[in-house]
């Protein structure tokens, strides 16, 4: 039997997602999510939920989020992060690997190669 390979997401080419917007102010990054759907609809309409949601990055995930250009890897991603901000970079990997999840499980990204491209 095969050995099933271990995902490394320091080789994955993280791209950002063109359905939502997004703005630098101050250096810090604000992602505009608009809410699509029946069930946002049915939550724009009676409950009165805002169409777009408007989510600020920190210090960290503006930089990194500015750094994504379809090109470089999570690897040198995070050599850059390092580079930026040293030893309050600190745990980097697990950080790193962390937000870049998270930002794939809200639509903010998508993995060149391994997802497809967001509509």
């Amino acid at each position: 039997m095969a050995k099933k390979q271990q995902e490394n997401y320091l080789d994955y080419v993280p791209v950002i997602s063109p359905k939502n917007t997004w703005s630098v102010e101050d250096g810090k990054v604000t992602v505009h999510m608009v809410h699509r759907g029946f069930y946002a609809a049915i939550a724009q309409k009676f409950f009165h939920r805002p169409r777009v949601s408007h989510i600020d990055l920190d210090v960290h995930g503006s930089y990194i989020f500015q750094q994504i250009d379809g090109k470089r890897t999570v690897g040198d991603l995070a050599l850059l992060m390092k580079e930026r901000f040293g030893k309050d970079a600190e745990p980097l990997y697990d950080r790193l690997v962390k937000y870049m999840q998270i930002l794939r499980n809200n639509g903010f990204i998508y993995f060149a190669g391994k997802d497809k491209m967001p509509k």
